[in-house]
């Protein structure tokens, strides 16, 4: 019997300690906050999800544009920079290819010096 109210005692003291802890972990949460909605109010790049959403977009458009190979040109984007390389057919695939990436919204400029011209391999 006595060993049971021991128990009970620890681990309501326990239980108090813990919930005593909730708030200022919430605090700590809410500071955190604070200071990276600072930082991000300082930047001047698209965020991870703007980049993806942007590679996606320029992919999609290499989808429906006549003249451009899409499955041989892989487009990656870092802070609104979007980098194509690959393999396309002729100079005037590349020109079409870097024109339809810089129509997107979103994209600061276009490094398509990895993009090479020749025979698309299949």
């Amino acid at each position: 019997m006595r060993h049971s109210k021991i128990r009970t005692s620890l681990c309501a003291t326990a239980m108090m300690f813990g919930f005593a802890a909730i708030p200022f972990g919430q605090v700590m949460a809410q500071d955190n906050a604070s200071q990276m909605q600072k930082a991000s109010d300082n930047q001047t790049v698209p965020d991870k999800a703007a980049d993806a959403w942007i590679t996606t977009k320029v992919k999609s458009e290499f989808g429906t544009t006549k003249g451009v190979s899409a499955t041989d040109i892989s487009v990656s984007t870092n802070d609104g920079v979007v980098t194509l390389s690959g393999t396309v057919s002729s100079a005037a695939e590349k020109d079409s290819a870097e024109r339809v990436a810089k129509s997107v919204k979103g994209v600061k400029s276009v490094d398509a010096s990895g993009l090479t011209v020749g025979v698309a391999e299949k």
